[in-house]
């Protein structure tokens, strides 16, 4: 099982498509050949169906929120974008473009309130409404709780927790002053992770999304009468290039992560995420909707390596 997302080196010929490209580095050969498989995917939705809404995706240069974007995109969304690399956004949207979507790319950085009021108010500026939020945005590393240090904790939490906060709180705020035109309810998808068993090797990552998805539940109720619906979803492990983080006795074991002995992909997690924001989920908020092949039930996800207490 091939888990590692960039399995050439960095500077390789590379072939794309069935022929040879001297210009690309690895790295955007990968990102091109990602595009392109996402984009001719099989998806049980049927084309048209965002026809006319608008979604916003953070963290969408890259992994599930790419994924996302590309198929918001292809069901005829409108669909911003953003993230803190502005070159990885315009990858994204080039090619989404290319094939007549249309999407734009804002850089933001969802721990700066500032930078996503900036944010909010290009999209209503450009297309004059909002129908979904997917909080994608995050990242962690790997580190056994005790070795944690105040700043690592700090930045994680700062991500993970107050970043998506600050974007959720958001779009509550634009649905307050601004509803859909149409009477349709509006909806935020937060991406988590799998917190019931909890997850060694990034204590911080989970007590960031739990507090997400407590913030979730509660806000769920406080802002039902809004025509907001608030959903979680929680991805078990899953090939993006997100696993490029964790070390390679961690990697070593990944097959062992749930039942079905393999990970997710980002077009499956990119499905749930249409499926909560799309008519389909209009009678479910305040739910974390697991997509993690059964790891919650059985499984062993040591993301910093197993430790030998643990061997035997």
């Amino acid at each position: 099982m091939a888990v590692h997302p960039y399995p050439f080196a960095s500077e390789q010929v590379v072939k794309i498509g069935g022929y040879t490209n001297m210009s690309m580095t690895s790295e955007q050969a990968e990102q091109q050949t990602n595009n392109e498989a996402l984009w001719a995917a099989d998806t049980v939705y049927r084309p048209g169906l965002f026809a006319g809404k608008v979604a916003l995706v953070s963290g969408a240069g890259s992994g599930i929120g790419r994924a996302t974007a590309l198929l918001f995109a292809r069901l005829g969304a409108k669909v911003a974008i953003c993230g803190r690399k502005a070159e990885k956004l315009d990858a994204v949207v080039d090619f989404a473009r290319a094939r007549g979507a249309d999407m734009m790319g804002i850089p933001t950085d969802v721990r700066e309130p500032g930078q996503i009021d900036a944010l909010f108010a290009r999209i209503h500026a450009a297309w004059g409404r909002l129908d979904c939020t997917v909080n994608s945005a995050g990242g962690q590393y790997s580190q056994h709780a005790l070795g944690l240090t105040p700043k690592g904790w700090a930045a994680v939490i700062n991500n993970n927790l107050n970043g998506s906060w600050y974007m959720m709180q958001r779009a509550a705020q634009y649905w307050r002053d601004h509803s859909p035109p149409d009477g349709a309810d509006a909806s935020i998808v937060n991406i988590v992770v799998v917190t019931e068993r909890g997850m060694p090797g990034v204590a911080h990552t989970v007590a960031a999304r739990a507090g997400i998805i407590g913030a979730s539940r509660t806000v769920a109720v406080e802002w039902a009468p809004l025509g907001i619906r608030v959903n979680c979803l929680a991805p078990g492990l899953t090939a993006t290039e997100g696993l490029s983080v964790y070390p390679p006795e961690a990697v070593r074991e990944f097959p062992r992560a749930n039942p079905m002995k393999r990970p997710g992909t980002a077009m499956e997690i990119a499905e749930g995420c249409v499926y909560l924001s799309a008519p389909s989920g209009r009678f479910i908020t305040g739910e974390v909707l697991t997509i993690d092949g059964g790891g919650r039930l059985w499984g062993e996800l040591w993301t910093a390596g197993r430790p030998a207490y643990y061997s035997g």
